[in-house]
């Protein structure tokens, strides 16, 4: 099991496959997706790697809230999240997501809060087909008719379809097919509509219903954290020079000393 990304709805725009077809795609933008923090067996009980994406002031950040970001060396994030991985898909923290994470022709799942539609009727929110448009029906065409029964059982049962709130809940799509991914701009181009409005935070996961193909990297595909690379490019160089450098400094002062020792011996007794 992969970690999934947090990303940005941007909107929807329509690109041209090579066979010319047209195909509209929702486009995500993925804001600086790295790793804050690790969840083990041994210390939470479970495996699992949280994210943060996008960018958050400091002065608006709570003060717990930046000594958590202290500890991983990231910006503070506007946006969390946990994923539920296998332990051998564990990545490093301070790593950065990109794009190429999910390759082309790839299921994913979506989850995004849908747009909110205030209080709406039946025929909006439920798709009631309403009352007739003639025939003596007076100011009864929207609604949603009787709702309760007689005496026996004389209530209106939990559950019943009815006008109210709207829209402004958590919603997840399945099986959309990664259509194109641009890593240099940090694009994910999904076949399909995706819940949310336009600005709103989207997760996407590999498709629990379908095959994950075998081109995709595992544990992911990263950036991995400044702080890691740095050592390891600074020992090669410096144990290459040192080896390089160590015979001539050898070898220069074992030519030179007799020669510098001599003179301060010769000088001292013409002195004398």
């Amino acid at each position: 099991m992969r970690s999934g990304v947090i990303a940005q709805k941007l909107g929807m725009t329509r690109i041209f496959l090579d066979g010319g077809e047209q195909v509209p795609v929702t486009v995500l933008k993925l804001d600086k997706c790295q790793v804050v923090a690790q969840r083990t067996v041994e210390k939470n009980g479970y495996t699992a790697v949280q994210l943060g994406s996008g960018i958050r002031k400091v002065k608006n950040t709570p003060r717990a809230m930046r000594g958590h970001f202290a500890v991983a060396s990231v910006e503070p994030k506007q946006r969390l999240a946990e994923f539920r991985v296998s332990p051998d898909n564990l990545i490093e923290v301070g790593a950065e997501i990109t794009a190429d994470h999910f390759v082309v022709g790839q299921f994913v799942d979506v989850t995004g809060t849908s747009i909110g539609r205030g209080f709406q009727g039946v025929i909006k929110r439920h798709h009631f087909g309403g009352g007739r448009a003639t025939h003596g029906n007076s100011i009864n065409h929207r609604t949603h008719g009787s709702t309760g029964q007689r005496q026996d059982p004389g209530k209106v049962f939990k559950g019943k379809k009815m006008a109210g709130h709207m829209g402004d809940v958590r919603v997840t799509t399945q099986n959309l097919r990664i259509v194109k991914t641009d890593v240099d701009r940090g694009l994910i181009m999904v076949r399909g509509a995706v819940p949310g409005a336009k600005g709103g935070w989207i997760l996407v996961r590999d498709a629990v219903k379908q095959v994950l193909p075998d081109e995709a990297p595992t544990p992911g595909a990263f950036r991995a954290a400044a702080g890691a690379e740095t050592p390891a490019e600074s020992e090669a160089p410096v144990e290459a020079d040192e080896a390089a450098a160590t015979p001539a400094e050898e070898e220069t002062p074992a030519a030179e000393a007799p020669a510098e020792e001599a003179a301060p011996a010769e000088t001292t007794e013409e002195e004398t």
